[in-house]
């Protein structure tokens, strides 16, 4: 297959080109489109044909559910049994944005769409280019990250076509994503309301509008049940150079992930560290190859870097990764804690 790659506006997408996206979702195919959290692959959430050629293009497990995009809340509805006056609140704060619902699912809605399960995952994602193809194909899209499963998610374009290019139809190239981490997902099947996935939308804002919602551990590594959302395995979002994290006061943490450092050079091994600006420069006069994450105290910037970071030591040809964790489970920081958690073969804490 060979997969096309079309730059369009981030702000302004031109309608002929989204139109030609539009009609190749209609049509059954695979078409790769940049959200304000991550670039999602989209193939048309009514076709079951083409939901199982997703999960082939990716190598996703059928037990792992999608994500359907849609263009507004009203666009959900004949999807879904009801909306419940929670998901209505929500929707009114946090749609079109960074959200994703989990409701009771209409039989219209394949069942490998949400791992056989009698739930579906909904978003109306804020950005243009998103918008101006969920509009123009007038369809649902389901629409997991645009990368082969397991792996950190695109945050461009190129990295979409690094992992899946022959694999899928088109890729629309809006430049960079913003957010950098997936949606925040939160189950509204239950009574509270339990976030699954912590994500751009903090647990704390999603508690200014509904003060019950909760927060749960999520399932563990190898376990073949269905699961009720998307990012809820142990080992996701990972390099492909095994990743051990350091957990712990930020002193001890430096000193730990040097002398990690200087041991694993003397193996001869090519090391990779993922830290802060302020983490990174523990490392200084090492031969070790650095992907900066930004300012500790800037939780965007770090999301918006963590993924292409870790793409960029697998671009290096690291063959490991020494990690520094956040120091904070608060607001964007408890995403981006889990991401790296979630990402590493081990974890070392340091006391």
């Amino acid at each position: 297959m060979l997969t096309e790659v079309v730059r369009v506006d981030p702000v302004h997408p031109d309608p002929h080109r989204i139109a030609l996206a539009a009609a190749c979702l209609r049509r059954g195919g695979l078409v790769a489109f940049p959200t304000e959290t991550v670039y999602g692959l989209g193939v048309h959430a009514l076709d079951r044909d083409a939901v199982l050629r997703l999960f082939d293009a990716k190598g996703r497990p059928a037990n792992d559910p999608l994500i359907v995009h849609v263009s507004s809340i009203e666009a959900a509805f004949p999807l879904v049994v009801e909306i419940p006056t929670d998901a209505v609140r929500l929707a009114a704060r946090f749609w079109p944005g960074p959200l994703t619902m989990i409701l009771r699912r209409r039989s219209s809605v394949p069942s490998e769409v949400s791992a056989g399960l009698d739930t579906v995952a909904i978003r109306v994602p804020a950005h243009p280019v998103a918008q101006a193809l969920l509009r123009a194909a007038d369809v649902p899209v389901a629409a997991p990250s645009a990368n082969l499963f397991s792996r950190p998610s695109p945050t461009k374009a190129s990295h979409v076509v690094d992992d899946l290019g022959g694999r899928i139809d088109m890729v629309l190239d809006g430049g960079d994503t913003s957010v950098g981490v997936e949606s925040t997902v939160v189950d509204l099947t239950t009574d509270p309301p339990v976030v699954l996935r912590p994500g751009a939308i903090s647990l704390e804002s999603l508690q200014a509008v509904l003060p019950s919602v909760t927060t749960r551990v999520t399932r563990t590594a190898g376990e073949d049940a269905p699961m009720i959302s998307p990012g809820m395995l142990s080992k996701h979002y990972a390099p492909r150079a095994p990743v051990t994290l350091y957990r712990g006061p930020a002193a001890r943490v430096r000193t730990a992930v040097r002398q990690a450092a200087a041991v694993a050079l003397a193996r001869g091994q090519r090391v990779g560290v993922l830290a802060t600006t302020a983490d990174s420069a523990a490392i200084e006069g090492l031969p070790v190859v650095v992907a900066t994450l930004g300012d500790e105290g800037e939780a965007a910037d770090v999301a918006s870097r963590l993924y292409a970071a870790l793409r960029e030591l697998d671009a290096a040809g690291v063959d490991l990764v020494l990690a520094c964790d956040v120091r904070r489970d608060d607001g964007l920081w408890r995403a981006i804690g889990d991401r790296l958690s979630r990402a590493a073969a081990s974890v070392v804490i340091v006391e």
